[in-house]
């Protein structure tokens, strides 16, 4: 087994009933139609108490607003003591040009929920590196919307004091069999080659890699992976993690095992990679702790957060 010793982190205080849950737009726009049909998911769900600003369906091109203003709501959001957990409404693209202006002491001060993907995964893994704050990497209100209330239901029970210490995978895909412990980090593979020797990268050694992608060609994909292996960020890892690879239609990409190929080609054969997880942009994908140590097991399927 690949192990590295366990790292103190700092885990936000979990959800109670009668919290307050704020909703933020980091990134991309949300449509005025959208956001109302997740208020009212969050409301049928029993979440009474939602924090948002006036202008959150604000829009900017294919931003949610200006940098200035994205971050303030952020911070302003992050600085009130009420509210408990921050759920971004969609991803897009965004998150990159607000990591110059991002105040890391407010947030380590101030520890909360963050959840998100896709785009967040800038954000999850910044904030993580730089403060020691465990974030999660799931669902969005738009893909709420999508998925409905038994998917808002599982993500608020996992953000309760009923966080399941133990996931056993159903369906998982064990390209390289193995077992393995570090700190988990990733998400979105072209948002964390875009981290790539900036100041903001993730800390890869000793780490298991969570990867998942949407809507890119199968060379598309080999190229990201090809620079993470160029930059040497593959062989240090302890183990890593396939979520969702999906077309533009929700399917998974066209030669797909040619991909898991080429990944087993640029890893060492001492780390265990599974495919088929939970996670990413398809209708499953569980909360998990970017930054928090957790420990796969191939054997039994399961992964365990330490």
């Amino acid at each position: 087994m690949t192990a590295v010793t366990a790292k103190p982190y700092l885990h936000p205080p979990l959800l109670k009933r009668g919290d307050t849950i704020a909703l933020a737009a980091p990134a991309g726009p949300i449509g005025e139609d959208l956001l109302r049909q997740g208020l009212q998911l969050l409301r049928d769900c029993g979440i009474k108490k939602v924090k948002y600003a006036s202008d959150i369906c604000r829009r900017d091109h294919y931003l949610a607003g200006s940098d200035q203003r994205r971050i303030e709501e952020l911070h302003q959001l992050w600085d009130d003591d009420e509210v408990k957990a921050i759920i971004a409404v969609r991803g897009g693209y965004g998150c990159a040009r607000l990591l110059p202006r991002l105040d890391f002491d407010l947030i380590r001060t101030k520890p909360k929920i963050l959840v998100g993907f896709s785009d967040l995964t800038i954000l999850l893994n910044t904030i993580s590196r730089q403060t020691g704050l465990v974030t999660f990497h799931g669902p969005m209100l738009s893909t709420l919307v999508r998925d409905g209330r038994e998917t808002l239901e599982a993500t608020l029970n996992e953000l309760t004091v009923h966080a399941q210490q133990r996931l056993k995978i159903k369906d998982l895909e064990i390209l390289r069999p193995g077992e393995a412990q570090g700190l988990l980090i990733g998400g979105n593979l072209a948002c964390l080659a875009q981290l790539l020797a900036t100041p903001y990268e993730p800390a890869w050694e000793g780490a298991i890699l969570l990867l998942e992608e949407v809507n890119e060609a199968a060379y598309r994909i080999d190229r990201l992976l090809t620079q993470l292996s160029l930059a040497g960020r593959l062989d240090t890892l302890a183990g890593i993690i396939l979520g969702d690879f999906l077309d533009s239609d929700g399917h998974s990409i066209n030669e797909r095992d040619l991909i898991w190929q080429r990944l087993l080609d640029l890893t060492p054969e001492t780390i265990p990679v599974w495919a088929n997880f939970p996670a990413g942009h398809g209708r499953r994908n569980l909360l998990l702790p970017i930054g928090r140590t957790v420990h796969i097991d191939s054997s039994s399927a399961a992964l365990e957060l330490r």
